[in-house]
């Protein structure tokens, strides 16, 4: 029986007060499996980033809780939940974020060093991470050296080789192109399936959604429909998200 990695129960977060209040989640609840790879999709306004950031400890929710690996998040301040920030959780957003005066090497062994692991097992974590996302080679790259796909992959290197129990992807694939992008999904459906990261991706495109095994979609704050995979191929799977999507209305066209 997997353990369940996030349980976000009756999640609510409201932005302005009074008249000028709006929710941008009502009521969401969502467990998460070990091992899981999970999309989440929806509309602009649809809540999607806002649950992204209050799962990432980003932003707080207005009421409700979140629950990762154990730790209760929503009650959790200071010191205590930057820690566990830094321990617990892996990022990967559609800004890469790399440290430009450091080589990709020294980008993804930084999230190492700051949990004072030992020396003798960085190189040995960096490389084993390096070679399954392919980028052995561009090790010893800065930034300006590696094309936008190969800098993504060096960011997700970076958020997985903590082994956290969670990764967090905010659209990953956003600022790629399409070769690049199926470059980025192949390995993080790698890191999934030989590395068992559980992972949490909000994406508007469909293909992209397509590589996960259950996708979430919502509408105005509250989830609207799951959709599992269950083994079919991904290109049965990816005319399954359309569909749904096609029922959300007109509101994705625009990102599809």
């Amino acid at each position: 029986m997997s353990n369940e990695i996030l349980t976000v129960k009756n999640l609510t977060k409201v932005y302005g007060k009074r008249e000028a209040a709006a929710k941008a989640l009502d009521g969401v609840s969502l467990s998460v499996q070990e091992g899981e790879y999970v999309g989440i999709m929806g509309p602009s306004g649809s809540g999607k980033t806002t649950l992204l950031n209050c799962v990432s400890t980003i932003d707080s929710p207005t009421s409700g809780s979140i629950v990762i690996d154990g730790q209760e998040l929503t009650r959790m301040r200071g010191k205590a939940l930057a820690r566990f920030r830094r321990e617990r959780l892996g990022f990967i957003f559609q800004d890469c974020n790399l440290l430009d005066t450091l080589t990709a090497f020294e980008n993804i062994a930084l999230a190492l060093s700051i949990l004072r692991t030992p020396p003798n097992q960085v190189r040995r974590r960096v490389e084993e991470t390096a070679e399954l996302l392919g980028i052995s080679d561009c090790l010893h790259k800065y930034p300006y050296q590696m094309s936008g796909g190969q800098q993504q992959r060096c960011a997700a290197a970076r958020a997985i080789v903590t082994r956290p129990a969670l990764v967090l992807a905010d659209e990953p694939t956003g600022a790629l192109d399409s070769k690049s992008s199926r470059m980025l999904l192949d390995r993080l459906a790698v890191l999934n399936e030989e590395m068992g990261a559980t992972i949490l991706m909000v994406t508007h495109d469909a293909f992209t959604a397509s590589c996960c095994r259950r996708v979430v979609f919502l509408r105005d704050g509250q989830i609207f429909l799951e959709l599992h995979r269950d083994g079919v191929d991904r290109k049965t799977f990816f005319a399954r998200i359309i569909r749904v999507v096609t029922q959300l209305g007109g509101e994705m066209e625009d990102v599809l």
